[in-house]
């Protein structure tokens, strides 16, 4: 596995933000190409220097993964996060021939707040270049603001509540805040037409239930959708522990099938 932080220059990403590339052995035609936005988009990332688990399993699984750190240049704030990531998702497309093969698919991917951009991208993607993107992978997505959902009561258990409503409030500061249909996906009123989605949470996972309403409504609407529900043993706590843990073998397999069944 080979990895390597950067810092942008002109002429390669369109704005300045750090990018981590993780890339598997295998150089299997039309792989994926991932961006993956990771659980630090409602806030400053504390350790650059750890490997992030899920990006090292789709790797792992074949995929040529671009880690990005969309939320720093905006101060972690809607829209400016947003419209950073797709920047970049747009770059990624025109200069995909870079990375990989005109064939091959993209994926958005992200875990909690991650998770949320990851899943408003793939709303702008519908709306702005429809059809294009391939699938997106939401790893316990903190969609909702509104943290009422029954399985968020662990949130108060394990000391989280505080560390998420902050995030929220850091990342809606902005005057439309939940007006937008972007801002919050869980409260978005159209769902139509955006691209397969592969849900993984866990019983122990704080934001299983809106992760889990929001893969509900996705698939009402029509969209292709494919839920995990891990067990304790594999819980949510793999995001953040490391390619040992057992979470990573499962999600790398989980994604692994996600790919083999979409159309493209």
């Amino acid at each position: 596995m080979t990895r390597r932080w950067e810092r942008t220059e002109e002429g390669q990403l369109p704005i300045p933000l750090t990018y981590r590339v993780y890339e598997g052995l295998g150089k299997a035609t039309a792989r994926p190409l991932v961006l993956y936005l990771p659980g630090t988009a409602f806030g400053p990332r504390q350790d650059r220097e750890s490997d992030a688990p899920a990006a090292l399993a789709m790797a792992e699984a074949g995929a040529l993964v671009v880690e990005a750190d969309c939320g720093t240049p905006s101060g972690h704030s809607f829209p400016g996060s947003l419209e950073q990531g797709f920047e970049v998702l747009k770059y990624m497309f025109a200069k995909r021939r870079r990375y990989v093969t005109s064939r091959s698919p993209v994926i958005l991917a992200g875990d909690e707040s991650g998770g949320n951009i990851a899943a408003s991208l793939a709303l702008k993607a519908r709306d702005a270049m429809p059809g294009e993107l391939a699938g997106q992978v939401l790893l316990s997505p903190m969609i909702d603001p509104r943290m009422v959902s029954a399985s968020f009561s662990h949130a108060d258990e394990i000391g989280m509540r505080e560390r998420w409503s902050n995030g929220w409030e850091r990342y809606l500061a902005s005057a439309c805040g939940y007006q937008h249909p972007y801002a919050a996906p869980c409260l978005c009123s159209r769902l139509v037409g955006v691209a397969p989605v592969l849900l993984v949470t866990s019983d122990d996972d704080p934001l299983r239930d809106e992760g889990l309403d929001y893969a509900e409504r996705l698939h009402m609407a029509g969209v292709s959708v494919k839920t995990r529900v891990l067990s304790d043993q594999d819980g949510w706590t793999g995001l953040y522990e490391g390619r040992s843990g057992a979470w990573c073998s499962r999600f790398s397999t989980e994604f692994s099938q996600f790919m083999e069944e979409l159309p493209i």
